[in-house]
């Protein structure tokens, strides 16, 4: 693709995703359905205008990192850390169900592999952090109780996806699992959330006192993209999802963080403010770039939609994978919307189920018509939940 093509393709991308952004929010529906939309629209669904390729990854890949940072920047992180063993409860839910009920579908019902069955169940365990944030933080209750409840949950899901992705991975080739394999990426993961914040902290530091210093303009928004960017390098290079990074950043520049040592590493709100402000552009100039790109992946015309086999396995995995998210939000506490929201707000699977699914076929193990049945409850569940979420919160949670 030469660079002129490049120009146009983005030219395309960001004036159809503010377009149908727009019109969706004028009829009432959540912004980010309009750039879903917009994807399914320009991709190879319909139209075909924009393809998949590595530069528009790359900016889809800056644009959900950048979210995330936003999102970490706003948290609260004493009520993170207070709604920790709710979210917790909600995740590890999130994936025991939709694996079990995807697994059971696929094997005792439609009589699939045993490692077709798995992958599947695994496809189904994914929450797009993405998808649910967006739509929290245009609905406005991203900073809820509701809302650190489900940021946590879908964090933590995504730890979770990763170390089932890699012991997937290796079942698919090797046709054996190691224990040892799968502790190491968790243990990084782990190290990786203990170590970023404080270190992401301690430059935030120098970064205040070039600001001060710096006799041009434009050195928070330089520095801070810096810091996200490596951050995002550091979180891959230990074995966590790169998005995880932007969040860790957000969250150790938020006004709301502290630490219980030291008070050179507890915040400083006016500071934090400032980065904030300077940050929304460059967040919402590629953030939209994402959520495009995720309807670009959906390529329907993929389903043979006269296929029995499409429809029936399609309703199955549906059903499995919407009851086991839903149920998810009815092991908190609280009052049945509040439950109802946290259990909508877990379905969406966006483009972590893509990558599940995308494996799958890659490696062999899915054919074209099971990929497909998977695409379709992918798109579904990517699709419905935001207009779901939107009506329950007419009436104040």
């Amino acid at each position: 693709m030469d660079v002129s093509t490049i120009f146009f393709t983005l030219v395309v991308l960001l004036v159809s995703a503010r377009v149908f952004a727009e019109l969706a929010s004028r009829l009432h529906a959540p912004p980010v359905i309009g750039e879903l939309l917009a994807g399914i629209l320009l991709g190879p669904s319909l139209f075909g205008v924009v393809e998949p390729n590595q530069l528009l990854k790359l900016l889809a890949e800056i644009g959900i990192i950048l979210l995330l940072f936003e999102v970490g920047l706003e948290t609260d992180l004493k009520q993170l850390v207070r709604s920790g063993l709710q979210s917790t409860s909600v995740a590890i839910l999130g994936v025991i169900l939709p694996l079990g009920f995807g697994f059971f579908v696929s094997f005792y019902l439609f009589d699939l592999s045993f490692l077709v069955s798995l992958f599947i169940g695994s496809a189904l365990t994914a929450t797009s952090i993405g998808i649910t944030v967006r739509v929290l933080t245009d609905l406005g209750h991203h900073q809820s109780r509701e809302g650190q409840i489900v940021i946590g949950a879908a964090v933590i899901d995504d730890v979770i996806g990763v170390i089932l992705l890699a012991v997937l991975y290796e079942f698919a080739t090797s046709g054996t699992v190691s224990v040892t394999n799968a502790a190491r990426v968790a243990l990084f993961v782990g190290t990786f959330f203990l170590l970023a914040p404080v270190m992401a902290k301690l430059v935030s530091t120098v970064i205040k006192k070039v600001d001060g210093a710096s006799a041009i303009p434009g050195t928070i928004p330089t520095t801070v993209v810096s810091l996200v960017l490596f951050s995002a390098w550091l979180a891959h290079a230990m074995g966590a999802p790169e998005l995880l990074g932007g969040f860790a950043a957000g969250l150790a520049l938020s006004r709301r963080f502290f630490f219980p040592f030291g008070r050179a590493l507890r915040a400083d709100p006016e500071f934090a403010h400032r980065i904030e402000e300077q940050m929304k552009p460059i967040a919402h100039l590629f953030t939209p770039i994402f959520f495009v790109m995720v309807g670009v992946s959906l390529n329907l015309r993929d389903i043979d939609w006269t296929s029995p086999t499409i429809w029936w396995l399609s309703s199955g995995l549906l059903l499995a994978a919407a009851v086991g998210k839903f149920a998810t939000g009815f092991v908190v506490s609280g009052s049945w919307k509040t439950r109802a929201v946290i259990g909508t707000a877990m379905v969406p699977r966006g483009e972590v189920g893509l990558i599940f699914a995308e494996l799958g076929r890659a490696g062999g193990v899915l054919n074209n018509e099971i990929y497909a049945a998977l695409v379709f409850v992918i798109a579904l569940t990517t699709l419905v939940p935001p207009f779901i979420l939107k009506w329950l919160y007419r009436e104040q949670v």
